[in-house]
């Protein structure tokens, strides 16, 4: 089959591999229809996530029709439409019986685990196409693959719905959501978004759909302004302002209820701490360039809320732990428990509750697929999402 393969830093190339096949009978083989092309896929493109292995395949966002499924597999049958979670769960263990998917004990294989337990304490879960940190399972990004534990969290989608209406609940659109539901957002309030990429768009539409009053989104690409604006945020462009004094001007001198961090650890921006950012992970000093997370730390009103969907991948420096302690601030991160919220988000979708395509900017076959990394990395402005088809 085709399928892309990482090669090494802005080196990425349709090659054919080799067929998936039935491995462990809970697995499902899948011919996708649609994937797409992730802002943390870019992590991966600039290698700042570094277990990586020439040859390996890409991708984490993607749908398609089951062609095999595993003896054990009493769930799907062969010709089911289904959008794929990117996070791999088996639905049987402590976190899992929590519907804390993310962190599942059994998706990473053990000669796997130990590499993100000894970086992180204990071993992560499994993710599709994103580092041996994750399990070094295959993406995607390709005419087929292998699911693991497809009996758990694969959702069916009904004939007739288009990929592209529901292709992004395998990722962003439950990641938004996650996001803005970790805001505990109340009747009235204001939410602040960093980030107007997919993730932080959806993450406004989420943050009104739960009951925030306002939404004001921070960014400084025009069109992904524009596309916050047209889903109901107060926009600002941070080339163009002091985020901190204009936040606090938005809200009576007071801050926003909650602030979400969709940016994560390759923070751009002018200030001078964004500078050291990048001498600090140049020099390997840290890994994480945060200053994002910081403008929302100090942002957030006393006693408010910070949610972080935005992925960070190891250490960062000059992290303001005394804003965070001395303002009282509660926050939540972590990976999306995707399947959790796959029921209640199809839903949304289906009764157009939720705008999923406006935000697609390119649809290219899967053997353009180094193409639409470059475009994504150099022309995020007007690339804004990248839509893979594979057949």
């Amino acid at each position: 089959m085709r399928a892309l393969t990482w090669q090494g830093k802005h080196d990425v190339r349709v090659e054919t591999v080799p067929d998936p096949r039935i491995v462990n009978p809970r697995d499902a083989i899948l011919k996708v229809t649609s994937t797409a092309i992730c802002g943390s896929d870019l992590h991966l493109y600039d290698k700042v996530i570094p277990t990586l292995q020439a040859g390996d395949v890409l991708g984490h966002e993607f749908m398609g029709e089951v062609v095999e499924v595993g003896p054990a597999n009493e769930s799907l049958k062969v010709g089911d439409r289904v959008v794929v979670p990117f996070v791999i769960a088996c639905g049987k263990c402590f976190f899992c019986d929590r519907q804390q998917f993310s962190a599942c004990d059994n998706s990473n294989p053990a000669d796997k685990a130990d590499m993100s337990e000894k970086l992180y304490g204990y071993p992560m879960s499994g993710l599709f196409g994103y580092s041996h940190l994750t399990g070094g399972y295959a993406g995607g990004q390709a005419e087929y693959v292998r699911v693991p534990y497809s009996d758990v969290g694969p959702i069916r989608v009904p004939d007739g719905v288009d990929d592209d209406k529901v292709l992004f609940l395998s990722d962003i659109l439950p990641t938004g959501w996650m996001a803005a539901e970790n805001c505990e957002i109340e009747t009235g309030d204001t939410v602040a978004v960093w980030g107007c990429g997919p993730v932080g768009l959806f993450a406004v539409q989420s943050a009104f759909l739960l009951g925030a009053e306002r939404v004001i989104a921070v960014d400084h690409h025009p069109r992904r302004l524009d596309l916050a604006a047209d889903f109901g945020a107060e926009v600002l462009n941070y080339e163009e302002c002091d985020v901190h004094d204009a936040v606090k001007d938005m809200t009576g001198g007071i801050g926003p209820d909650a602030c979400i961090d969709a940016v994560g650890l390759e923070s751009h921006g002018m200030a001078i701490d964004n500078v050291y950012d990048h001498v600090k992970t140049t020099t390997m000093l840290a890994t994480d360039r945060i200053h994002a997370l910081r403008q929302v730390i100090l942002a957030c009103r006393k006693g408010g809320r910070v949610s972080i969907p935005g992925v960070y991948g190891g250490f960062a420096d000059k992290f303001p732990i005394g804003a965070l302690m001395e303002k009282g601030l509660t926050i939540r991160s972590g990976q999306t428990h995707v399947q959790k919220y796959l029921p209640k988000l199809l839903e949304l979708v289906l009764e157009d509750k939720v705008d999923t395509t406006s935000m697609i900017s390119h649809r290219m076959p899967l053997e353009e697929a180094a193409e639409g990394y470059r475009l994504f990395k150099e022309q995020q402005n007007e690339c804004t999402k990248v839509v893979l088809k594979p057949h």
